[in-house]
């Protein structure tokens, strides 16, 4: 039951908030008549909505439910001061991320009119090898998740091979800090630092997203590590940052 729940919630893709019964069903892999079932149980709680004509949309109890419990709450509530003061500086878009498996999973982002393009959404997923934040986070794991991480490594595009991506991540741990030029747009370079536990771990990366013509390393870096470093340091006052760990169980 609780399988069929979670492909019933899951099967609203990226960005689409309804859908008709019949392509809900579908889409979670389940007979219609299941799949009807199950909607109409989820919506006496509020997780889903029914509407006319067979529609069906996520319910606001379950969007209060996520943000209440989230394990990011308390990441995001740390960084946002620090990620507006970069973006009022930058006027470009700036990024919150953690790892997710072999995923950078972004739970903040800060955007103007007249930024950069930046794929980067929030509750969206970018590949590790093509995310400046991805590569800042997994060049900080312990090198047994990395050794895991390139083991099983394979770019479905073919452009990066595990020996590039282990120099890319061994790059980053010397510097500090990722980069990325023109990697999912060509008109745009990511930038990103890790935010360190106690152990010098990556709990979370900090990013931002700027014009090819506009990188200024030696003024983004610090300012980055900077805020980083205060992220970190509101988290340990606050003593939420032993919830954000690496991905050591995996």
């Amino acid at each position: 039951m609780v399988d069929r729940v979670v492909r019933v919630i899951a099967a609203f893709p990226e960005g689409v908030s309804v859908l008709q019964l019949s392509e809900l069903a579908e889409r979670a892999g389940l007979p219609l008549t299941t799949a009807h079932r199950l909607v109409r149980q989820l919506a006496q709680h509020g997780l889903l909505e029914a509407g006319a004509g067979g529609s069906v949309r996520l319910g606001l109890r379950l969007w209060e439910l996520v943000n209440r419990n989230s394990p990011t709450l308390a990441l995001r509530q740390a960084a946002m001061p620090f990620m507006e003061d970069i973006q009022h500086v930058l006027n470009q878009n700036v990024n919150l991320a953690v790892l997710d498996g072999w995923e950078a999973l972004f739970v903040e982002r800060l955007s103007r009119r007249g930024s950069v393009a930046n794929r980067a959404q929030i509750a969206g997923r970018l590949a590790v090898h093509v995310s400046s934040a991805g590569l800042a986070l997994m060049s900080h794991q312990p090198r047994s998740v990395q050794t895991e991480y390139l083991e099983q490594f394979t770019d479905p595009a073919g452009k990066v091979t595990a020996e590039e991506l282990r120099a890319l991540l061994s790059e980053a741990a010397h510097q500090g800090y990722a980069q990325l030029a023109g990697v999912i747009d060509p008109d745009t370079w990511g930038i990103a630092v890790p935010v360190l536990d106690g152990r010098k771990l990556a709990v979370a990366a900090l990013g931002v997203v700027v014009p090819l013509r506009e990188v200024r390393l030696q003024a983004l870096v610090p300012a980055l590590q900077t805020a980083a470093r205060g992220i970190g340091r509101r988290l340990g006052d606050a003593g939420t940052l032993t919830q954000f760990r690496s991905t050591e169980s995996l």
